[in-house]
């Protein structure tokens, strides 16, 4: 059994991530994996837990905390989940 880095449960189905740059983190629940791992977007500060959008260095959740963060480039951001095509 490990030990969760977040809540300190001792669980015996804890699991591991590995990050690219050679952390290893020990978790007992993707709830606590999100808490310590996702980042935070600049606009509203929710964990980004989908792909999100990255304007000049910044992570944001969506296009509309892109837009509405003030970042020049930000304006251009358009999200594509669930857009229609045009026919």
């Amino acid at each position: 059994m490990a030990v969760c880095e977040v809540c300190g449960n001792d669980y015996y189905m804890s699991f591991e991530v590995r990050t690219v740059s050679g952390q290893v983190h020990i978790f007992d629940s993707l709830e606590c994996a999100a808490h310590r791992l996702a980042p935070v977007c600049e606009h509203c500060r929710c964990r980004i837990l989908g792909h999100g959008v990255e304007v000049e260095g910044q992570l944001f959740c969506c296009a509309h905390c892109a837009r509405d963060s003030g970042a020049p480039e930000g304006t251009a951001i358009r999200d594509s989940v669930g857009a229609h095509p045009v026919s």
